[in-house]
């Protein structure tokens, strides 16, 4: 072993970890506050009436954590996948990568009373390949590596590759994922904060590397586990993945960063808690969108209404409060729902009419808001909406 370890596996200690409370402390504060308003949300309006937000952040989730590892799923696959698991309507078949995606995810959030196992992060990585092949290529499926090279994330072209990190050999695995699985168990029974302990167990195993592919899907459903036993809540109602998904090179580089020689994980885990705050602020952002959408369709339960203005009308609740596109106009209104430029421009003065949306502007730029208090139309408020125009 060399004087100076190279990797943060080869440390004389390892894997003891350290880390400066007094400096982790700030974000975790915050973190806790915004994890405590989201599922303080999510308890007053009932995990029953949560559905859609629920199916969104799961659709959100299996997206993201493929997308990290470059791959671009099947959107409506993926929809389909996550109502049936939430005893919603679906429509279409997934493929059996995309089911064993959900499988996966569903399996560390609902199972979170269950130990974690060698046997379960095997079944949770076949789950990733259930025909044996990622692509073109054979992968051990279901299985921990074995192979006698050196397990390491490269970049580059052949014969200039730059190594990122190189993971413990293959014959250390055995007794290194025991003491992982063994702290793991142990941790959850003392006082190791939920937050901290789920971003040192997705390091630490992404340090192993124990898998010939999948490890980041299986180590981010690490977090989605210690998450799901600090919560003790069996459904997903933050979206991490995203929130990593959309900081990809700083995720990794991070992992990186930490993966190295020094033991002390301080920055890791400062880095890891403030995007759990940022998921957390997501997520209350798609259940405060929720109740709004559920507070609309109540107040207008008795506008008689065609479904293409129904289905119309759900689209531009879903974008928010910035508005659908900048604003539906009749051409979108068109492409939406197949009619012709009369029947749309009847449509949406009918919505008008009925109090469901405001008009903005005139001629070419005619749009139409959501009529939701508080929301924003372009520069336009529904507070300096003209009345006549309601």
């Amino acid at each position: 072993m060399p004087n100076t370890p190279h990797w943060i596996w080869q440390h004389p200690d390892w894997p003891k970890f350290i880390f400066d409370m007094k400096v982790v402390a700030p974000a975790l504060n915050r973190a806790r506050s915004a994890q405590g308003r989201v599922l303080g949300k999510a308890e007053a309006l009932g995990l029953a009436n949560l559905g859609s937000a629920l199916a969104d952040i799961w659709v959100e989730e299996a997206n993201a954590t493929a997308r990290i590892e470059g791959e671009q799923l099947d959107l409506s696959a993926v929809r389909s996948s996550v109502a049936r698991r939430l005893g919603m309507a679906s429509v279409g078949a997934a493929s059996r990568s995309v089911e064993g995606l959900i499988d996966l995810m569903d399996d560390a959030t609902r199972r979170w009373r269950d130990p974690l196992t060698v046997e379960r992060l095997c079944g949770w990585q076949a789950a990733l390949f259930p025909t044996g092949f990622a692509g073109m290529r054979k992968v051990r499926s279901g299985a921990l590596r074995t192979h006698a090279t050196p397990m390491q994330i490269v970049s580059g072209p052949v014969g200039r590759e730059e190594v990122h990190f190189e993971a413990p050999p293959s014959r250390r695995l055995p007794n290194e994922l025991a003491t992982f699985l063994g702290w793991f168990q142990s941790s959850r029974d003392r006082a190791v904060d939920g937050l901290l302990r789920a971003g040192t167990a997705h390091l630490w195993f992404e340090v192993l590397h124990p898998f010939e592919d999948g490890n980041g899907r299986v180590g981010r459903a690490i977090i989605d586990l210690a998450l799901a036993q600090d919560a003790e809540l069996d459904q997903r109602v933050y979206s991490v993945s995203r929130r990593l998904a959309e900081h990809r090179n700083e995720y990794y580089a991070e992992l990186n960063a930490a993966s190295r020689a020094d033991l002390d994980i301080t920055r890791w885990l400062a880095w890891f808690v403030a995007q759990f705050e940022d998921a957390c602020l997501a997520s209350e952002a798609v259940i405060d969108l929720s109740l709004a959408k559920a507070r609309f369709w109540l107040q207008h339960a008795q506008a008689p209404l065609s479904e293409r203005q129904r289905k119309a009308v759900n689209r531009i609740l879903d974008a928010g409060s910035s508005g659908f596109e900048g604003g539906m106009s009749t051409d979108k209104y068109r492409n939406l729902t197949r009619v012709s430029r009369a029947t749309a421009y009847r449509d949406l003065e009918e919505l008008v009419r009925h109090g469901l949306l405001v008009q903005t502007g005139v001629g070419r730029g005619t749009r139409y808001f959501a009529a939701m208090e508080r929301w924003t139309m372009g520069s336009v408020t529904e507070d300096n909406v003209d009345e006549s125009k309601r």
